[in-house]
C-alpha cells in the first residue's frame, strides 16, 4: 500500500517509535562498520521494511532512536519524506534497554498513543491490523488496554521475552529471557501503548543486565491493574541479528520479488524464474536463477547466481557460483567454485589465487567466522 493511500487511517495514532540503536554484536565484524539495522536483505536495508510498514499502517511521525552508528541511520533515512514520514532522532548515549527508549523519547511521545518497533525486526504480518485491533480494543471497551503485544510461538523461549497467558487469553505475566520459560510464546519486537507507559518506565528498576526491560514495565502496568491485549503471529517473524536468521530473511523476501529487468543481458546468458536485475546491472555469459536480486551496475560474468541471492549495487562476479548468499554493495567475487550460505560485506574481495605453494591466505577481522573445507 503506498503512503498516499492511508490517509485519514488511524486518527487516533499517529506516532511511532523506532529503536535503531545497539550494536549487533551477533553480526560482527558486518557490524564494526555498519548499523546493524542497515544491512541489506534482499538488497534493501533491513530498517527500510519496517519504516516502510509503520507508513503503511497510517502512521507516519516517527522517532528513531539511536546510538553510536546514529549518524549512518540519519543519512540513510534523511527526513523520512523518501517514505512519506517524518523523522526525529532521539539519541541513546548508551544501550540501556527498550524501556529506556520510551524514558528518553517522553518529550517527542508527549501522550500521544504510540507504536513501538525495533528495527532489526521483520514481520510478514501488516502492522496496520495489528493498529487497527488496539484501536478498536479502546474505543469500545469501558475497560480499555494499556498496551498491546504481540506474541509467536517459538521453540526456543528461553531467547525472548515470555507472555504468560490466562484462560481468557489476557496477559497475566511477563518475563526476560527466563532459564525456565513459563510458555512458549515470545514477544515479537512491536508493541503498543498508551501514555500509562511513561509511569512504568519511570517506576521500574534497572535489571540484572543493567537495563531497563520493557517487560518490567509491561509487568508494572499488569501488576497496577491495567490491562494488556496480546494477539498472537500466525505469519513469519525474524529476528535478522544473526547470520542464519539474516538468510532466512533474504529468502523469504526474495520470494515476494516482481521479476523485472532493467538491466543489460547479453544473448549468451540466461534468466530463470523470479529475478530482478536493476538499472545498469550487465549479465555476460551468466545464468542466474531466481529469486535472486541484482543491484544497480552489478557486473556478472561468466557465472551462475543461484537462488535466494542478492548481489549489491556495483558487484562484480566473475567465473564463480553463488547461491544462497548475500554480498553487500562493491564487493568482488573471482574465480570461486561455489559460494553458498554466506554474507560478504561490502568492498570485500574474495577471489582464487593461482601463487604456488599453494595455500589459504587471509586477512580477517575480529569477530570472524571462516569455514573452510
Amino acid at each position: 500500500m503506498s503512503p498516499g493511500l492511508n490517509e485519514g487511517l488511524h486518527k487516533g495514532l499517529h506516532k511511532a517509535l523506532v529503536l535503531a540503536g545497539g550494536v549487533g554484536t551477533r553480526l560482527r565484524p558486518i557490524t564494526h562498520t555498519r548499523a546493524k539495522q542497515l544491512v541489506p536483505v534482499a538488497n534493501v536495508p533491513i530498517l527500510f521494511y519496517g519504516i516502510q510498514a509503520i507508513v503503511d499502517a497510517g502512521v507516519t511521525e516517527i522517532g528513531v532512536v539511536i546510538g553510536d552508528t546514529g549518524d549512518e541511520i540519519r543519512a540513510a533515512l534523511g527526513d523520512g519524506s523518501r517514505f512519506g514520514a517524518t523523522t526525529t532522532y532521539l539519541p541513546q548515549d548508551e544501550p540501556l534497554g527498550l524501556a529506556h527508549c520510551v524514558l528518553i523519547a517522553r518529550d517527542f511521545l508527549g501522550d500521544s498513543d504510540f507504536l513501538m518497533y525495533l528495527g532489526d525486526n521483520l514481520l510478514e504480518q501488516d502492522v496496520g491490523a495489528f493498529v487497527e485491533a488496539f484501536e478498536a480494543a479502546r474505543a469500545g471497551s469501558d475497560d480499555p488496554p494499556v498496551a498491546q503485544i504481540l506474541l509467536k510461538r517459538v521453540p526456543d523461549p528461553h531467547r525472548f521475552g515470555v507472555a504468560v497467558l490466562d484462560d481468557d487469553g489476557h496477559v497475566v505475566g511477563l518475563v526476560e529471557k527466563p532459564v525456565d520459560p513459563p510458555s512458549d510464546l515470545a514477544l515479537v519486537g512491536v508493541y503498543l501503548f498508551d501514555s500509562t507507559i511513561h509511569d512504568a518506565v519511570r517506576a521500574i528498576e534497572p535489571s540484572a543486565r543493567g537495563e531497563l526491560e520493557i517487560t518490567d514495565a509491561i509487568q508494572w502496568m499488569i501488576d497496577a491493574g491495567h490491562r494488556v491485549r496480546a494477539e498472537q503471529l500466525t505469519g513469519w517473524w525474524i529476528d535478522t541479528g544473526k547470520l542464519t536468521p539474516l538468510l532466512d530473511a533474504n529468502r523469504l523476501l526474495l520470494d515476494r520479488l516482481e521479476p523485472r529487468v532493467d538491466g543489460d543481458v547479453d544473448d549468451r546468458s540466461t534468466v530463470e524464474g523470479r529475478v530482478v536485475v536493476d538499472v545498469g546491472a550487465t549479465i555476460v555469459n551468466s545464468t542466474v536463477r531466481g529469486p535472486t536480486a541484482i543491484g544497480c551496475r552489478a557486473r556478472i560474468v561468466d557465472s551462475f547466481i543461484g537462488p535466494y541471492s542478492a548481489i549489491g549495487a556495483d558487484c562484480e562476479v566473475t567465473s564463480s557460483e553463488i547461491e544462497h548468499s548475500v554480498l553487500m554493495d562493491a564487493s568482488r567475487v573471482v574465480d570461486i567454485p561455489r559460494l553458498a550460505d554466506s554474507l560478504i560485506g561490502r568492498e570485500t574481495v574474495v577471489e582464487r589465487t593461482r601463487r604456488r605453494p599453494s595455500s589459504l591466505r587471509l586477512m580477517v577481522g575480529d569477530h570472524s567466522q571462516i569455514d573452510v573445507e
